[in-house]
């Protein structure tokens, strides 16, 4: 059986819409989780856990940008956001 060299002008496979953009450095969102995630949907606590919270009360700071914004209005009724100047 006969294997089949690679040729080296394989491009790399790029997935569209993934190009990074300018994000905003100049401002970051405090974001806490105050309450519980108990008896709440499966989609609320996957969009919590996709922020980075694991307890009541743990805090992050995460960029300023439309999809952690977009996340923040999923659950908006369980955490508390504080806009934080970057110096």
């Amino acid at each position: 059986m006969a294997v089949k060299e690679k040729s080296s002008r394989e491009k790399p496979i790029r997935k569209k819409g993934r190009e990074e953009k300018e994000v905003s450095t100049e401002r970051l969102l405090r974001v806490e989780l105050v309450r519980s995630l108990i008896g709440r949907p499966r989609k609320q606590r996957e969009v919590v856990r996709g922020l980075g919270l694991r307890r009541v009360h743990s805090e992050i700071l995460r960029q300023d940008c439309p999809a952690i914004r977009g996340m923040i209005r999923k659950v908006e009724h369980l955490v508390r956001v504080k806009v934080v100047e970057k110096k």
